[in-house]
């Protein structure tokens, strides 16, 4: 009888439909992507005890379910591990009903950990900043182009998208700013991170909009997290060099130009800095060593619920 016994639920996500599997019950459900068919899914999830409820990260489809299922103890895979996960099982079949079961079985497998899932006000902000993003790339590859334009028109044309997009910039940090002021919590996480000597507004927005688990992490996982731990490469006797991969993206590059800053400015971190280019580190290496610095500072700082001083780093 699997009545009483703790179940993994594993739900495949669509624009329209969530496609729900109960391990070890073996039990299936399709729901409606929707606020009534949110409600359907918790009553069914509440028949039994529950430890994970796992689904991939599928853009704004999966939202307003998190948002929904907030009390529950949730877990958002990555859709690249769970690929490789169906490709470690043998399963060469692909559907809604099967993706969910594999879901379920890679979150008994893995006990991958249970965070709390963003609030209404952090899925807006993280909106926002992802098309912050955007518009500073679509910026970038623009200003690439112009130097390589001739004819007038074209010209022209380049020149009015910069000066269209260097507006809706200012309009989306003016929008990120009245949002993160809104809402206590995340002003108060903000006041944190921007007192750390080198991380400026930009860099805070991106972290409160990208790492809302930041502290609740101890060290080791927040750096993970933000992809900067670093990742060991040994067989026997060879060893080669570690390198850093994976985690978010996003937070690496938002670190860059802080920890640049925080080399020359932030004591602590100027001195780890020198430390590391003294022992023959390449700069490179040593800049990355900033970095991941940086996240387990304000990490250590987020939890304690204080704002920076040199003696902290």
């Amino acid at each position: 009888m699997s009545g009483n016994l703790p179940q993994t639920i594993g739900i495949d996500i669509s624009k329209a439909t969530l496609d729900c599997h109960a391990h070890p019950a073996g039990s299936d459900r399709q729901f409606p992507n929707s606020a009534s068919g949110h409600k359907a899914l918790i009553a069914w999830v509440g028949q039994w005890p529950v430890e994970r409820i796992a689904y991939e990260a599928t853009g704004t489809y999966h939202r307003a379910m998190e948002v929904a299922l907030a009390d529950l103890p949730c877990v958002k895979l990555n859709p690249e591990r769970a690929r490789r996960f169906a490709q470690a099982t043998g399963t060469l079949a692909k559907t809604d009903r099967i993706d969910a079961r594999l879901l379920a079985r890679m979150a008994v497998a893995l006990q991958p950990p249970v965070r709390p899932a963003r609030n209404p006000q952090q899925n807006q902000l993280a909106e926002l900043v992802n098309a912050r993003d955007g518009l500073v790339r679509d910026r970038t590859a623009l200003k690439n182009r112009a130097k390589n334009l001739t004819v007038p028109l074209l010209k022209h044309q380049c020149t009015r998208r910069l000066e269209q997009i260097a507006r809706h910039i200012d309009a989306l940090d003016t929008e990120i700013a009245a949002v993160i002021a809104a809402d206590p919590k995340l002003a108060r996480r903000h006041h944190i991170l921007t007192s750390i000597a080198g991380l400026g507004t930009l860099t805070a927005n991106q972290i409160i909009a990208t790492m809302p688990e930041l502290g609740s992490l101890d060290n080791k996982q927040a750096a993970s997290l933000a992809g900067l731990a670093p990742i060991a490469r040994q067989s026997g006797q060879w060893k080669g060099k570690s390198f850093i991969r994976g985690g978010r993206a996003n937070v690496r590059q938002a670190l860059y130009m802080p920890a640049l800053v925080a080399a020359r400015f932030n004591p602590d971190l100027k001195a780890k800095y020198q430390q590391l280019v003294a022992a023959g580190k390449p700069a490179k290496i040593a800049i990355t060593a900033v970095m991941r610095k940086l996240v387990v500072i304000a990490n250590a700082l987020l939890k304690a619920d204080r704002l920076w001083t040199p003696t902290l780093a």
